[in-house]
């Protein structure tokens, strides 16, 4: 289902996908007693984080993410996707992890998980992401208008 004048948008999906998350992060958080947070649990399945869900269930998590979407693609026929190029990936990667550490969390930890429990830090962190990207796609777009 696309919505009139936005031929790309998918709300149907969307909705699903939102319910999904929460709903792993609800399973997280009642049966692991763990936020739902990639940055930390990856960090746990390599051996940087320190308490919480044992590295077997970090790396399972962190597992789950690319076979989730694999998953999707082959029950899909397939997803057209372009990115950037690979040295725009790697700067974009650096920065999202060092704000990462900077903030604490990442956006699944505080966006998902925190802002749920009405954490003001992670209230505060989610705003901060949300202000950022928009301000990011908005000096992207003015920065392909001008042809640069």
């Amino acid at each position: 289902m696309t919505l009139p004048g936005f031929p790309e948008a998918a709300p149907l999906a969307g909705l699903v996908g939102g319910v999904l998350i929460g709903l792993a992060a609800a399973v997280m958080l009642l049966g692991l007693g763990r936020i739902a947070g990639v940055s930390g649990l990856a960090a746990k399945a390599v051996g940087l984080g320190g308490s919480g869900i044992a590295s077997g269930g970090a790396w399972m998590f962190v597992i789950g993410l690319p076979l989730g979407a694999l998953i999707v693609v082959l029950a899909s026929g397939g997803i057209n996707a372009t990115f950037a190029s690979p040295a725009a990936l790697a700067i974009a990667g650096l920065v999202v992890g060092i704000g990462t550490r900077l903030g604490s969390g990442c956006t699944s930890g505080h966006g998902v998980c925190g802002v749920s429990r009405l954490s003001a830090r992670s209230i505060v962190a989610t705003l901060t992401f949300m202000a950022t990207g928009i301000a990011t796609v908005a000096i992207m777009n003015a920065l392909e208008l001008e042809g640069l």
